[in-house]
C-alpha cells in the first residue's frame, strides 16, 4: 500500500492533506517538522512526500537536502503559503518535483501526487531491471570442464540465440537458474529485463496477481492497480522456476500467454500483448506429472520446445576441485578471510560425499568451514558434519566406482599420472587410457 508523508508545522494542513489523501486510498502520516519527518523516513518506507517550506527546528530546504543524501529518487513535493521565487528555485535544483502555494486546489494536488508516484514505480522497476542486469552470468562463471557440464554448455550455446522456450531440468540445488541466466545473457534479449518468478513461493491466487498483474478492487486487498511479472518482461525473458507447482487453474492462463502472446490482468477483460520469452525450470519428473493429470499435456510440450537437463553435482565429481576454487574466493571476500587450499584429506572427504543438495549443499558446507577455520587451509576436522552416516549408499556400476576412485587420487595427486597410477595399480598408460574413456578433464 502506498505510503504518503505529509510535514507541516500547521495541524489544519495536515488534517485536511490526510482526510483527502486517505480517502484516495494512500497511507498518510504526519510530522511536524523536519526532523521528526527524518526519523520517520528511517524508519519506514514512503512512496511521496508533502514538504513544507517553512517550519521551526528544521525548514523545509535543509530536510528536503537531508533527504536527498539518502534517497534521490523519493518524490518530494514542496508546498508554502510564500509565493518566493528565489526559495522555489532553490527548492526545484535540490530535486523538488513540483512547488504549490497555498491554498492549493485539492483535485490539482491529486493529479500531481498520482504521476508522480506513477513516474516513481516505474524508476523503482527499472533498478530492479538493472539489479537484475548486475546479476546475468557469462558462461564462464558455470564452473566445471567435465563431459557432463560441457554438454550443457553446448546446448545452452545452440539453444541461447534462438526464440525458443526451454525446460529446465535437474535436482535441487544443481544451478538451474544459473542456466537461465546463461541463456539470457547469450540471448537477442540480453538488453531486456530477465524477471525471475519461483512459483512454489506463492499461493495459486497470489501467483496468478504476481504473473498477470490486477485491476483496482479486484479482490480483498486489491487497492490499486498492479502489472505483473510478463509486463514487466516485455521485450526480455521471464525465468519460471518451480513450473512443476503451478496450479492448473493458472497453467491454462500460461499456456494462452505462450500461443496467443496475451493475456488479462485479474478483474479485467482487455487483453494485453506482450512480447517475452519463457524460460522454466523444474526438479520434478513432468512427464510423470502429466500421466498423473497434475500438469497440463499441452503446456508440457509448449514449455518442453527443448530441454536443458543439468547434471547432480555426485554425476560431475571432477568439476568439485574447480567449484571449491571459486567458493574460496567468493568467501574469503565475503568473510574477510585468506584461505588458500583444503587439505589432501578434506579434499578427499568432500569428493567422498554425495550432495544430495548438490552445488548448493557443497557452498554451505565451504561457507561454514571457511567460518571455522583458523588459518589459510581447510582441514578434515571442519566436515565433522559431513558424517559417514548421511552418505548415500553407491549404486553404480564397477565403471562408475573405478572412475571416482581415479578423480579421487589423481586430484589427491595434484593430478600427478604416475603417483596416481602407483596407488592404484595399474600401469601409467593404462590410466591414460582410462582417463580418456571416462572423459575425465583434470
Amino acid at each position: 500500500m502506498r505510503k504518503i508523508l505529509v510535514i507541516d508545522d500547521e495541524q489544519n494542513i495536515r488534517r485536511m492533506l490526510v482526510r483527502v489523501l486517505s480517502s484516495e486510498g494512500f497511507i498518510v502520516k504526519e510530522a511536524v517538522n523536519g526532523l521528526e519527518a527524518l526519523k520517520r523516513l528511517e524508519e519506514e518506507n514512503y512512496s511521496l512526500v508533502l514538504l513544507d517550506l517553512r517550519m521551526p527546528v528544521l525548514n523545509g530546504i535543509e530536510t528536503l537536502k537531508k533527504i536527498r543524501k539518502n534517497d534521490l529518487n523519493l518524490p518530494v513535493i514542496m508546498m508554502s503559503a510564500y509565493g518566493s521565487i528565489p526559495e522555489a528555485v532553490e527548492a526545484m535544483k535540490l530535486g523538488a518535483l513540483d512547488y504549490l502555494i497555498k491554498p492549493f486546489d485539492i483535485e490539482e494536488l491529486k493529479i500531481i501526487i498520482k504521476r508522480a508516484i506513477k513516474q516513481y514505480e516505474l524508476e523503482v522497476e527499472n533498478i530492479y531491471y538493472r539489479e537484475e542486469e548486475e546479476k546475468r552470468f557469462n558462461f564462464d562463471e558455470i564452473i566445471g570442464k567435465s563431459s557432463s557440464i560441457n554438454k550443457v554448455l553446448e546446448m545452452v550455446k545452440n539453444v541461447s540465440p534462438t526464440t525458443a522456450t526451454v525446460l529446465i531440468t535437474g535436482e535441487s540445488g544443481t544451478g538451474k537458474e544459473l542456466i537461465a541466466r546463461a541463456i539470457h545473457k547469450n540471448s537477442l534479449r540480453k538488453n531486456g529485463p530477465f524477471v525471475v518468478v519461483n512459483c512454489v513461493a506463492f499461493s495459486p491466487n497470489l501467483l496468478e496477481s504476481e504473473l498477470f498483474g490486477h485491476e483496482k478492487g479486484s479482490f480483498t486487498g486489491a487497492i490499486a492497480k498492479r502489472i505483473g511479472r510478463f509486463e514487466m518482461a516485455n521485450g526480455g525473458t521471464i525465468f519460471l522456476d518451480e513450473i512443476g507447482e503451478m496450479d492448473l487453474s493458472i497453467q491454462t492462463k500460461l499456456l494462452r500467454v505462450l500461443q496467443e502472446k496475451e493475456f488479462e490482468r485479474v478483474g479485467s477483460s482487455k487483453s494485453i500483448k506482450v512480447d517475452v520469452r519463457i524460460l522454466s525450470a523444474t526438479n520434478k519428473d513432468l512427464k510423470k506429472e502429466v500421466e498423473e493429470r497434475r500438469f497440463r499435456e499441452d503446456l508440457f510440450y509448449r514449455l518442453n520446445v527443448f530441454n536443458v537437463d543439468v547434471p547432480p553435482l555426485r554425476e560431475r565429481k571432477e568439476d568439485i576441485p574447480l567449484i571449491m576454487e571459486h567458493l574460496i574466493g567468493k568467501y574469503n571476500k565475503i568473510l574477510n578471510k585468506k584461505v588458500k587450499k583444503v587439505s589432501v584429506k578434506a579434499m578427499e572427504l568432500l569428493l567422498d560425499y554425495d550432495y544430495p543438495g548438490n552445488i548448493r549443499e557443497l557452498e554451505n558446507i565451504i561457507e561454514r568451514s571457511m567460518i571455522m577455520a583458523k588459518d589459510e587451509i581447510i582441514n578434515e576436522k571442519y566436515f565433522n558434519f559431513i558424517s559417514k552416516e548421511t552418505y548415500i549408499e553407491k549404486k553404480g556400476t564397477l565403471k562408475d566406482v573405478e572412475k571416482e576412485l581415479i578423480i579421487k587420487y589423481l586430484v589427491q595427486n595434484n593430478t600427478n599420472r604416475t603417483k596416481t597410477a602407483e596407488i592404484l595399480g595399474i600401469s601409467r598408460r593404462s590410466l591414460q587410457n582410462k582417463i580418456k574413456e571416462y572423459q575425465i578433464n583434470l
